[in-house]
C-alpha cells in the first residue's frame, strides 16, 4: 500500500521461523507489539494449543480476553491501540487459523490483516471477512499488558468467561485428557447456554468417543448459529463412522453449503459417503475436488489411481 489509512497499526515483522509450538505466531506478533519478546523457556515449549501461548503471555504479565465480537468492536480496538487476534476459517488442509487485524479503511469498507511479509498488508473487504468469521462464532483475543487492562473494565465481552474455559478445553483434548476436556465443556455450557463454540466443542469430544451425545449437541449448535460449518461437518463425520452414508453427504453438503472451500478433505469423505451410496459419478467429482483444494495431499497417487477406476 503506498500509504496507510488512519485506522492502522504498524506491527512488527515476525518470520515462520520464530513461531513455536508454546508462541503461536500471532501472539508473538501481539507481544512484540507492546514491546515484549516472549521466548518460552525449555520447559515451557510443550505446548501445542492456543491457550498455552495464552498463558505464557499471562505469564510474562499481560491481561487476555476471549470473547465473541463484532466488526464494530474490531474497529473498536483498532482505534484503542489494540491488535486484536481473530480466528478464522482455514483452507485446503487446515480446519482454521488464527490472524491478527492491523486497521480497518473506512473508504473502502476493507478490515486489515497482518502478513508476515515485509510492506505488505491483507485487506479483505468487510462482508467477506464478517461472512467468513461466522463460521467460527466470531471469536476474538485480545492480549493487553496488565496496566492497560482498564481500558476494557466497562466492556460488556460476550462469552468471555466460557470462551477461556473452550480454549482451556481443546488443551486437555490436544493433550488426551478428553474426559477432563467433556467436563470442562459441559461447565462452558452451564455458564453460557447459548453460546455455539462451546456446544460445538462438546459435540467434537463426543464425537471423538463415538458417543451419540454428539448429535443433540451439533444440532444445538447450529440451532444458535446456522452457518457453524463445523458442526454440520461434524454431523458428517460422525454419521460416516456409523454407516449411515445419506445423512453423512447431507451434512458434508451442508457444510460445503456454507463454504465449498473451507476444508479440501471434506470432498474426500463425501467421496466415500457417495461411493458407499452408488453415486460413482459425484464421487469422482468429489475426488477430483479434493486434489484440486488440497495440492498437497499425501495420498495424491492413491486418489489418482481411484479416479481412473471411478
Amino acid at each position: 500500500m503506498e500509504s496507510q489509512p488512519e485506522h492502522f497499526l504498524s506491527l512488527p515483522l515476525v518470520s515462520k521461523s520464530e513461531e513455536s509450538a508454546a508462541l503461536p505466531l500471532v501472539l508473538n506478533v501481539v507481544a512484540k507489539y507492546w514491546g515484549e519478546d516472549i521466548v518460552p523457556q525449555a520447559a515451557e515449549t510443550k505446548g501445542s494449543a492456543m491457550i498455552d501461548g495464552i498463558m505464557l503471555a499471562e505469564s510474562r504479565g499481560f491481561s487476555s480476553y476471549i470473547y465473541k465480537s463484532s466488526i464494530k468492536d474490531l474497529k473498536k480496538r483498532v482505534d484503542q491501540g489494540i491488535p486484536p487476534v481473530v480466528i478464522m476459517p482455514g483452507i485446503q488442509g487446515t480446519v482454521q487459523h488464527a490472524m491478527v487485524v492491523s486497521g480497518y479503511n473506512s473508504e473502502e469498507r476493507r478490515m486489515l490483516t497482518y502478513v508476515p511479509e515485509p510492506g505488505t498488508v491483507g485487506a479483505i473487504p468487510e462482508s467477506k471477512f464478517e461472512q467468513d468469521w461466522e463460521q467460527d462464532d466470531m471469536t476474538a483475543i485480545i492480549i493487553v499488558p496488565a496496566d492497560m487492562k482498564d481500558l476494557l473494565k466497562n466492556d460488556s465481552l460476550k462469552f468471555v468467561k466460557s470462551n477461556r474455559v473452550c480454549f482451556e478445553a481443546e488443551g486437555l483434548r490436544q493433550r488426551g485428557r478428553i474426559n477432563d476436556a467433556i467436563e470442562k465443556l459441559r461447565d462452558a455450557t452451564e455458564l453460557d447456554a447459548d453460546n455455539s463454540q462451546a456446544w460445538c466443542l462438546l459435540a467434537g469430544m463426543y464425537n471423538e468417543t463415538n458417543s451419540d451425545q454428539a448429535i443433540p449437541c451439533y444440532e444445538r449448535t447450529i440451532k444458535l448459529n446456522p452457518k457453524y460449518y463445523l458442526a454440520y461437518r461434524g454431523l458428517g463425520n460422525f454419521y460416516l463412522k456409523k454407516k449411515d452414508y445419506s445423512l453423512a453427504e447431507a451434512y458434508y453438503s451442508k457444510a460445503m453449503g456454507v463454504n465449498p472451500t473451507r476444508f479440501g478433505p471434506i470432498y474426500k469423505n463425501r467421496a466415500i459417503a457417495r461411493m458407499q451410496l452408488n453415486n460413482n459419478q459425484g464421487a469422482k467429482e468429489d475426488l477430483a475436488k479434493y486434489l484440486e483444494q488440497t495440492p498437497a495431499a499425501e495420498d495424491r497417487k492413491s486418489i489418482e489411481e481411484a479416479l481412473t477406476q471411478l
